[in-house]
């Protein structure tokens, strides 16, 4: 009787292993592996003047700064994302490398700002323009004014065109939000 219970309970044990390990394998992974931005670094250089040089570093999403505009001035802004190792940040280069994955938004709020892809802009094999470099032209700003910057990654569609050529501020649908920052812009 004891050779039987003990018996009983061996199987138990090896039921109740395997059937965890089905359970894990159940769990599905997660294919997009990359390190998490933890640092955006926005920089505006005013084309009538290379010495206007405005940086905003936004670090968990909070900015240390914002944006001084003026308004009938053309910037050119780069977007920097970095990543976090150790107690430094760095670059990345996962972006770049992975440009038809990613696709970059621009939304100004309470501020009339026309945003057109550069011409040294990363260019997606869709043709498309990534948006880490931009043009972007002030025509005016309030005191709350704002720019939402969004980096989408895996979009099904994209659109550096939306709302027009002219001002290309870009639209995507579906895919996953990697980086939604917000700026002062005035």
């Amino acid at each position: 009787m004891k050779k039987i219970f003990n018996l009983t309970l061996v199987l138990f044990a090896a039921l109740l292993v395997f059937s965890c390990r089905n359970d894990d394998d159940a769990i599905p992974e997660d294919v997009h592996e990359h390190d998490e931005i933890g640092k955006v670094v926005l920089k505006l250089t005013n084309k009538a003047d290379a010495t206007d040089i405005q940086t905003v570093n936004v670090i968990s999403g909070v900015a240390d700064g914002h944006l001084h505009l003026h308004a009938g001035d053309t910037y050119l802004a780069e977007l920097d994302f970095q990543i976090k190792h150790d107690d430094h940040y760095h670059s990345s280069d996962e972006i770049e490398e992975e440009k038809d994955h990613h696709f970059i938004t621009f939304n100004p709020a309470n501020a009339d700002i026309v945003v057109l892809r550069a011409s040294n802009d990363i260019v997606r094999t869709d043709g498309q323009k990534l948006g880490l470099r931009t043009e972007w032209t002030i025509n005016s700003t309030q005191s709350t004014g704002k720019m939402n910057i969004k980096l989408i990654h895996g979009p099904a569609t994209v659109n550096q065109n939306y709302p027009s050529a002219t001002n290309q501020l870009g639209q995507t649908t579906g895919g996953e939000t990697d980086v939604d920052i917000t700026v002062d812009a005035h």
